[in-house]
């Protein structure tokens, strides 16, 4: 029979202890992330009478309310707010996608002189923060009557250096016989984008337009100083605005907080099915 010291040494040697370890660290790393969304949904949900510093923290409230939300929806144009965003947001989506694709295409299939140094000149502006060349932006947005408009909310992201590289890595990794049999069918650069080169990269699209409407959607700093017109701001914005309006009132601010990143976590759930390796070689046959 075993030593209990030589079985111990045993138990945590074997995959099944070290897996289950593993899951238990992640478990707690993941709670630990998520327990300022808990305090932030709870106490949203909290009525006046409940003291939402409270240590140790009430994360299930006494008695819980909706008042927070109908007051923030009534008191301020939050409606108003989530159209702006919504507009903003899918609008950036879909030029984002276009814009990138299209420029990702050349840069992946066909051959041309200098086409690795146009690349890794795309790709090194990823290292200039966007706070570098925001005033120059700002000052062609400007001359460009953008201000207070959705085009000007638009502007900077209608195309991005990770967009350009990650489509360029999807659509190197289409195969070459795919492209083959559509120029045989007679399609032109432009159809093979549209026709083979799109359907083949679904997954890296999903992607790209998930970390698109969620940067577009929760943006601040651009909206900040491109608007100053109550009737353009975004829901960041408007949750801001709540600071001012009720003088810190940390349950309508949360409430507005739940209402501005609901759509994102929404978004999120619906979509990541899609967000899988592609098969673009499935159908082939050898």
């Amino acid at each position: 029979m075993a030593e209990p010291s030589t079985l111990w040494q045993q138990l945590r040697r074997s995959p099944v202890w070290s897996t289950l370890g593993f899951y238990l660290l992640l478990g707690a790393i993941a709670l630990a992330m998520l327990l300022p969304l808990l305090w932030l949904v709870s106490t949203a949900f909290k009525s006046p009478d409940e003291n939402i510093l409270a240590f140790p923290p009430q994360f299930i409230p006494a008695s819980p309310t909706l008042q927070n939300f109908v007051r923030v929806w009534q008191t301020s144009p939050f409606g108003r707010y989530f159209v702006n965003s919504i507009v903003v947001a899918v609008l950036t989506v879909v030029l984002n996608l276009l814009v990138c694709s299209l420029a990702a295409y050349p840069l992946a299939r066909l051959a041309f002189r200098g086409r690795e140094v146009i690349f890794s000149l795309i790709v090194s502006t990823i290292m200039i923060p966007f706070q570098i060349v925001m005033i120059p932006l700002y000052i062609l947005a400007v001359q460009l009557g953008l201000r207070n408009t959705y085009l000007g909310l638009i502007f900077p992201y209608i195309a991005s250096a990770f967009g350009i590289f990650l489509m360029r890595q999807a659509f190197q990794g289409v195969p070459k016989e795919l492209e083959e049999a559509a120029r045989m069918d007679g399609c032109s650069d432009l159809g093979i984008w549209w026709n083979v080169m799109l359907p083949a990269t679904r997954p890296a699209l999903v992607t790209l337009a998930i970390f698109t409407f969620i940067g577009s959607w929760s943006d601040f700093l651009w909206p900040l100083i491109v608007v100053d017109r109550p009737e353009y701001y975004t829901l960041p914005l408007g949750v801001a605005k709540l600071a001012g309006s009720f003088s810190l009132d940390w349950r309508l601010i949360a409430a507005g907080s739940v209402i501005s990143i609901a759509p994102v976590i929404g978004l999120f759930v619906f979509l990541q099915r899609y967000i899988v390796p592609t098969q673009a070689g499935s159908g082939l046959k050898g």
